[in-house]
């Protein structure tokens, strides 16, 4: 992860931003963020892994097209070169627009219904949502040599990932646009107004609807813990009770194996935020070795 000094220099080379304070942000397990104040204006900046670039770019555009739908989120800000996102030494950076209001707290019931409402009605306006960075749901690669670096790793992830594929052969599920790594601090509510939105739109890619909702499920801390989540996304997005909940236990097993399986890559190839891998890795193979998952 870089320091500020370098997350300073990052910003002024490509922005032409200079920042008088840098926050960092808690914000989901796929990315790492801080909050930018430069002038009378906040900032949002993202970096992920050089891989990730096109669906970040992704989730960008999107971004823009859900404001035009009337859903606050994050406006992208482009680099001096007219990109999306610039190359790092440290990963692919990206800045947007802070919008207005708090982090919503994944353990708070009355955020909760924000949340869950903000992802369907995010889900709903993407589903004619078309962007070439856009990547199709992949399952993980099982050969992958990360996988390697504890031996527990490999078996447990390939468990999740059979029960996964023999959901999708044998289930008709709904397929859209998905953010990714929904994290409760990636969503916002402004007080002032009570209007709720993102931060950014993640759009990692395109799959099954429900993944969303099963991962955010895993950030509320299981099914019990999400009650007031599930209700908002139900009422405001695509995916029906009856497929979420057939789904909900397949995919939430999953989505601790993509956990283990992105925390394996930060720490086999020295990413972005090795610290925090290294945390997520031992958070998930407690939740796959877990009988009661």
């Amino acid at each position: 992860m870089p320091d500020d000094d370098l997350l300073r220099s990052l910003l002024r080379d490509h922005w032409h931003l200079a920042p008088s304070r840098i926050t960092a942000l808690e914000w989901g397990q796929m990315s790492c963020a801080w909050e930018v104040l430069a002038g009378d204006e906040r900032y949002v900046c993202r970096l992920v892994d050089d891989y990730a670039a096109r669906p970040v770019e992704a989730g960008l555009a999107a971004a823009e097209h859900l404001r035009d739908w009337g859903i606050a989120v994050g406006a992208p800000v482009r680099t001096l070169a007219g990109a999306l996102t610039a190359t790092t030494s440290t990963g692919v950076l990206s800045v947007s627009h802070r919008v207005p209001g708090r982090s919503l707290a994944g353990c708070d019931p009355v955020d909760q219904q924000w949340w869950g409402d903000r992802l369907g009605a995010m889900h709903r306006v993407l589903q004619r949502f078309h962007h070439p960075g856009l990547r199709a749901w992949q399952l993980i690669d099982l050969d992958a040599p990360h996988l390697g670096v504890e031996p527990w790793l490999r078996p447990a992830v390939t468990d999740a990932v059979n029960a996964a594929v023999r959901l999708t052969v044998t289930d008709r599920l709904t397929y859209g646009v998905l953010h990714g790594d929904p994290a409760p601090a990636g969503f916002v509510v402004d007080p002032d107004t009570g209007r709720a939105g993102l931060f950014t739109c993640g759009a990692s890619g395109t799959g099954p609807l429900a993944y969303d909702v099963a991962a955010a499920v895993v950030y509320a801390g299981g099914p019990p813990a999400a009650a007031e989540f599930l209700d908002g996304y139900l009422a405001a997005g695509p995916v029906h009770r009856d497929e979420v909940e057939a789904a909900l236990p397949v995919l939430i097993r999953f989505r601790w194996a993509v956990q283990a399986d992105w925390s394996a890559r930060q720490l086999a190839g020295g990413g972005a935020c090795p610290a925090e891998a290294r945390q997520a890795l031992a958070t998930a193979r407690e939740a796959l070795e877990s009988p009661g998952l």
